[in-house]
């Protein structure tokens, strides 16, 4: 019951925070201040009333529709706050599930705290970014190489706070699990780690390389491999290369549905959304391995010892 209470409080906390994120991407691009004027219509201008801000619920009310002008607010709005409030939450749940497992002591206790704040805030990134990209075909540097760096300070403390504590109790985060405490093992997982963010942007470079030879022309933008340094800095090895495996998976089969269903051609506006970028792509296949990696890698590895 206490988890279920927890759960649903940060799931609230993540509406919210879904709430603010949707100003912040429908005034950054638009070069306006972000702290500035009133929530309003972008169409007409119209100041929004307070029963008008409240997240997922006042979408529903006004029919996703401007309460004066009727202008369509779009589905992106409804989708980020529920985006923020799943992750949110299943962060949190994970945690929880962690924390219920370890001896209480207080470093058990950060620890868990920490599981689910790192994964909150990479969430945060990742749903900001496949925002920006879909909507406007941009990755910018401030969220890609500044989140990278954020990641590279997070993974650097947990490290450090490893080698210090690797005799008392297991350390679980989602970028590496199933260390045993050992410092050794944390050493190796270090080394991992490093490859990661050395080794996993130039997948990116290599492919926009290859592409420019094949096609004449540049295909893949230098976003995806900032994007790509930025899942290593929070990810490690392992998460990444799932990430990466899982956003090649998800792009095949979006290709296989539109290809075996002709009539989903016809109509552009259809077309031109099931055009995902390659950004986008990696940013979902990261939201899945930074939320359910651990058990996907699992299921994997249980799977091959069936065959």
């Amino acid at each position: 019951m206490i988890r279920l209470l927890i759960v649903g409080t940060v799931g609230l906390f993540g509406l919210v925070s879904g709430g603010f994120l949707n100003i912040y991407l429908t005034r950054w691009p638009a070069n306006e201040v972000i702290v500035g004027p009133k929530a309003h219509c972008r169409k007409c201008g119209h100041v929004l009333a307070w029963w008008e801000k409240i997240p997922v619920l006042s979408w529903i009310l006004l029919r996703g529709r401007c309460h004066a002008c009727k202008a369509w607010l779009g589905w992106r709005y409804p989708l980020v706050e529920l985006g923020m409030a799943g992750c949110w939450a299943a962060s949190a749940w994970t945690a929880c599930g962690e924390f219920l497992k370890l001896e209480r002591t207080p470093f058990s206790m950060y620890d868990a705290v920490a599981f689910a704040l790192v994964k909150m805030t990479l969430c945060w990134l990742l749903i900001a970014l496949a925002v920006l990209d879909t909507e406007h075909h941009w990755l910018p540097d401030w969220l890609t190489l500044g989140g990278a760096a954020l990641g590279l300070v997070v993974s650097a403390a947990r490290f450090i706070v490893s080698f210090f504590y690797w005799t008392a109790l297991p350390l679980h985060w989602s970028m590496e699990t199933g260390m045993e405490g050992h410092g050794a093992e944390v050493y190796d997982a270090m080394l991992h780690w490093l490859a990661a963010i050395v080794f996993a942007p130039l997948v990116i470079l290599l492919i926009r390389q290859t592409y420019h030879w094949v096609r004449k022309h540049d295909g893949v933008k230098m976003g995806e491999a900032k994007l790509m340094l930025l899942m290593a800095a929070w990810l490690g090895l392992s998460h990444t290369v799932l990430a990466f495996c899982l956003a090649v998976l998800i792009g095949l089969a979006i290709a296989l549905v539109v290809v075996l269903t002709p009539s989903l051609r016809r109509g552009t506006d259809f077309w031109h959304m099931t055009r995902v970028r390659m950004g986008t792509l990696l940013i979902m296949g990261s939201l899945l391995s930074a939320l359910w990696g651990r058990q996907i890698i699992d299921a994997y590895v249980d799977l091959l010892h069936f065959y």
